[in-house]
């Protein structure tokens, strides 16, 4: 297996092309999308059209849903909220139906994966795995080798080895036989992780990277300036938090 998997663009296009851009770069056959095309960012539905070109898996993530009005976005912060609204604003139909019909998790059983926007305990609820309890607590909810996940905006790779020790590594990680895998891949559109740069990860036989992509961050910001996003959404994409 040698695929691409990309989480959280956020209505960012500059990120996004630039993903893609290096994806096709490296020749890997394969894009997996684990959710959050849209909200806070000022594209929506170019993301939403160029991943639903490009990629093989599309899941649902919790800004989608809200998006098209199956989600309460009442627990949003303000900013998010805002954005939300003015995504349901101009959302076309088109791509509305086709949000609605992507699901939560994705089970890939020749590859032993699973991929899921938020955690395979219950994916629909939008639970955070953010800790090394979080993920032991979530490695009781598949069976698979893999799970590929989004959500945090914060990659990592965690490692379950064969005596039950998880192991945290930050950029990636040699496949081992009789480990187990937590990955989250980062965020194409909004990383919170101190580093600006649009963020994927890459999986093949042997290996799980992390990969870190530079972009017209200043572009990105023009944009949402335009269409009057909040400014807080708009400063902390240049710096990544």
């Amino acid at each position: 297996m040698y695929c691409a998997l990309l989480s959280d663009v956020h209505a960012n296009f500059e990120a996004l092309d630039a993903v893609l851009r290096d994806v096709d770069r490296r020749g890997i056959p394969d894009i997996l999308f684990l959710g959050d095309a849209v909200g806070y960012g000022p594209d929506p539905n170019e993301c939403v059209d160029l991943l639903v070109e490009r990629c093989k898996v599309l899941l649902a993530g919790n800004h989608d849903r809200a998006a098209i009005g199956l989600q309460d976005i009442s627990y949003f912060n303000i900013y998010a909220r805002n954005a939300i609204e003015w995504t349901m604003k101009v959302l076309t139909e088109k791509n509305r139906g086709i949000i609605g019909s992507w699901p939560f998790e994705e089970e890939m059983k020749d590859e032993d994966v699973l991929l899921v926007h938020s955690t395979p305990k219950e994916p629909s609820e939008w639970h955070y795995l953010l800790t090394l309890w979080d993920a032991e607590i979530n490695f009781q909810y598949f069976d698979n080798k893999f799970c590929f996940l989004g959500h945090s905006h914060q990659p990592f790779v965690i490692e379950k080895v064969p005596s039950g020790e998880l192991v945290t590594h930050k950029d990636g990680t040699r496949i081992r036989e009789g480990s187990r895998y937590i990955i989250n891949t980062g965020s194409v559109g909004q990383p919170r992780d101190g580093d600006p740069r649009a963020c994927y990860a890459v999986m093949n036989g042997e290996d799980i990277d992390i990969v870190r992509v530079s972009y017209d961050i200043a572009s990105v910001q023009d944009k949402m300036k335009k269409e009057r996003l909040p400014e807080p959404l708009i400063e902390r994409i240049l710096v990544g938090k």
